[in-house]
């Protein structure tokens, strides 16, 4: 693991079930030694079976948890999840181009929660496209999101690779394509930059217990990013991290559940993706 303690700002969504949104993120840049800071988005009645309901926080408050945090404590690395509407994701652009200049971000493009309840406004995407994605380190979209990006289909390994370089052709500087929608025993993620495309293959983990993976991933890359690792490494430790985590899982819920956030690994292993 880094050897700096690693401050993360993180802009996003609260999950009253505590699996996934800023619980889960605040729990993984913990357990992997760094500083979790928040900026809270949207407050969500949710469970293990799914989003009840979802109150956004105003613009304006949000604008100032931001500045608070980077006027204070500062940060390495800033991560955002769960920006529900066009105006959340202009306050949070805003606030970090102005507070938080030249710090890496990792932007997980949330868009629909486990259960299919959708978290972003479908007149937000251009927002989203247009603002976030081009400030963004590293984006970590799933398939159905990047098919949102996109405008195509991706169902199998050779849309992905399509997806990934459609979005870099838009200006993204790097994305972390998440395959866990596809079918089959072994998970395939793809890391795109302008320096080529990497794949990451793992045995998929039969569980039910999968409830805020991609915001635990998201965060625990930021956190990397924030101890000074570079950008494979902080995707390669994360990845390690997320599925310890699944493997850990306590059981909690009926429906999909929580990871087991407090797992601990030897550093070796994590930083090998073992």
């Amino acid at each position: 693991m880094g050897t700096a303690r690693g401050r993360v700002l993180i802009c996003a969504g609260s999950d009253s079930g505590g699996g996934a949104g800023i619980q889960a993120d605040i729990k993984a840049v913990t357990a992997l030694g760094g500083y979790a800071a928040t900026a809270v988005t949207a407050l969500t009645a949710q469970n293990t079976l799914g989003v009840q309901a979802v109150m956004g926080v105003p613009a304006d408050f949000i604008r100032l948890q931001i500045r608070m945090v980077l006027e204070d404590l500062g940060a390495d690395a800033l991560k955002t999840g769960m920006l529900a509407d066009g105006p959340t994701i202009r306050a949070v652009c805003e606030a970090l181009a102005e507070f938080g200049p030249g710090i890496p971000l990792v932007a997980d493009p949330v868009m629909v929660a486990k259960g299919g309840h959708r978290l972003l406004a479908e007149e937000a995407v251009s927002a989203l496209v247009e603002q976030l994605l081009p400030m963004a380190t590293l984006i970590t979209p799933n398939l159905p999101e990047a098919e949102a990006l996109v405008g195509f289909p991706v169902a199998d390994l050779p849309a992905m690779h399509r997806a990934a370089q459609a979005l870099l052709d838009r200006g993204v500087r790097a994305v972390l394509l998440k395959g866990g929608h596809l079918e089959g025993p072994v998970l395939t993620d793809l890391l795109a930059t302008p320096a080529g495309v990497e794949a990451f293959e793992s045995p998929r983990i039969a569980s039910r217990h999968t409830h805020g993976t991609g915001c635990t991933l998201a965060s625990a890359i930021a956190c990397g990013l924030a101890q000074g690792l570079d950008l494979r490494h902080a995707v390669v430790r994360g990845r390690a991290y997320v599925r310890a985590a699944m493997l850990a899982a306590p059981g909690f819920g009926q429906g999909h559940g929580p990871l087991g956030h407090g797992i601990t690994m030897d550093p070796a292993r994590l930083e090998n993706g073992a």
